[in-house]
């Protein structure tokens, strides 16, 4: 535990909220606090999405045999930099009868929703934006928000391929909401809280996805399955079939109102792996062995913060495996999945926790 206040950012915030309370008055600093970590939150969010579409690029290359970007600087980094010029440089194109106010409102909710969700990840031991006592809570509620963009987007561009992209949306994203928020439950009703630090210090001993057996396990797969359809991701990403619907809801959208929804999809990506590190695999928490102190030392001796973002990315990676693995499902065969499936599955899985946790039997 030593090492790990020693790689805790706890230092680091509260020196530099007391200097800036040193000059300046109360409310002054706060708001410098606000415009700090909202300009940090910006460019993290910036540059990570360019970094999971060129990851992205990259282990599609590698599931089908090829190389992926490789022209522009070296191992084709700075591709999507390229491509993110491009973007920005793009004529922004009024379409014709469509709800100008609300087609140019969509973008934002969309991106706003997944930059709200965020604030609430602990990253590393004391690098937190904000610890609410219902974390979990307010992250399924605000990332929710995000299907009223789609919504609004599919219904006010004036077309046909975006308004059937856009209801498949609403009705993939409501149903799989309930199985997402019963796989939470299960590390809710697990570690009797649903403050994030609180979870993630309950695993300090263990990962809830092995001191919760079994039944943490499959709540984990569960996770992963309705995760990847919650935010659109194939097999599940119905609302944008491109042998179907173009592009689904954003079909009409071109610049940089088109490059919001594509840079939200990654970064919901990213929520979602975050999510599922942060309940299953400890978050920030190193990997111990129970009775191996000098193993268990060793693991101390890795920063909190690669801990957090190395899980991250394995579960990145599985949900990109996903994609370039499985064929795209049929909207009934999605459905059914959900409803028939998963839901009943989610259900009595809830209830033997339940049962777990009431007769004790879980890793303490």
């Amino acid at each position: 535990m030593l090492l790990l206040d020693i790689y805790s950012f706890s230092t680091l915030t509260s020196s530099i909220d007391e200097s800036l309370n040193n000059v300046m008055v109360p409310w002054l600093a706060t708001l410098t606090e606000f415009v700090l970590v909202g300009i940090v939150f910006l460019l993290f969010y910036a540059l990570l999405g360019l970094f999971l579409v060129y990851l992205e690029r990259k282990v599609c290359a590698v599931i089908q045999n090829r190389i992926g970007p490789n022209r522009v600087g070296k191992w084709g980094m700075f591709q999507t930099i390229a491509d993110l010029i491009k973007l920005l440089m793009k004529e922004l194109i009024t379409i014709k009868n469509a709800d100008k106010f609300l087609f140019n409102l969509a973008p934002f909710i969309v991106i706003i929703a997944s930059f709200m969700a965020i604030a609430a990840l602990p990253f590393a031991k004391g690098l937190q934006a904000i610890d609410l006592n219902i974390g979990i809570f307010y992250i399924i509620a605000v990332s929710s928000l995000g299907v009223v963009g789609i919504l609004i987007a599919g219904w006010s561009s004036n077309s046909k391929y975006s308004l059937i992209g856009a209801m498949r949306s609403g009705a993939q994203i409501i149903s799989y909401e309930l199985s997402v928020g019963l796989s939470v439950l299960a590390i809710v009703i697990f570690s009797g809280s649903m403050q994030i630090s609180t979870i993630v210090e309950s695993q300090a001993d263990g990962w809830w996805i092995f001191k919760g057996h079994l039944p943490a396990l499959f709540a984990f797969v569960l996770y992963l399955i309705t995760a990847t359809a919650e935010i659109n991701r194939g097999p599940f990403d119905l609302a944008e079939a491109e042998s179907e619907l173009t592009a689904g809801f954003h079909t009409e959208y071109s610049g940089i109102k088109f490059a919001f929804f594509f840079l939200a999809e990654y970064m919901n990506m990213f929520i979602v792996a975050a999510i599922a590190t942060t309940l299953f695999l400890g978050g920030w928490m190193p990997f111990h062995i129970g009775g191996w102190e000098g193993f268990n030392q060793i693991m101390d001796y890795i920063p909190s913060i690669i801990w957090f973002f190395g899980k991250t990315f394995v579960v990145i990676y599985i949900i990109m495996w996903f994609k370039w693995t499985f064929p795209r499902l049929r909207i009934d065969q999605l459905l059914n999945l959900e409803w028939k499936y998963l839901l009943p599955l989610n259900l009595i899985n809830t209830v033997i926790i339940s049962f777990v946790v009431l007769l004790g039997l879980y890793f303490k």
